[in-house]
């Protein structure tokens, strides 16, 4: 089985979350907030890039505005590919949370 990253994990479920909206910016502000991280530019677009490249993500450029110098804007959607990564990553998640011994458990209030 593959693995996710970390950041890769919380990206993708971003670009899930924002649907439409899935903008590097937009996405940017969602994990930082959500995270309470502060994720630099480079550390959000490079993995972003990454995941484009693995085919988990796809972009579509929308029409250049003014307001960013004629340049497009770049929306990310996940693909197939992406969201069988995620439910991979969900599954071994569950798995692993509920290997734990029941002291661990109970400390963490799983229990």
């Amino acid at each position: 089985m593959k693995l996710l990253s970390r950041t890769e994990e919380l990206l993708l479920l971003t670009v899930c979350r924002l649907q439409d909206e899935a903008y590097g910016l937009n996405i940017r502000e969602e994990v930082n907030a959500i995270s309470g991280k502060s994720f630099s530019i480079g550390g959000i677009y490079v993995p972003l890039n990454r995941m484009v490249e693995k085919g988990l993500l796809k972009t579509e450029e929308g029409q250049p505005t003014e307001e960013r110098q004629g340049r497009p804007r770049r929306r990310y959607t996940i693909t197939a590919k992406g969201v069988a990564m995620l439910r991979d990553v969900q599954a071994l998640h569950k798995q692993m949370w509920s290997g734990l011994p029941e002291k661990i458990a109970i400390q963490l209030q799983l229990v």
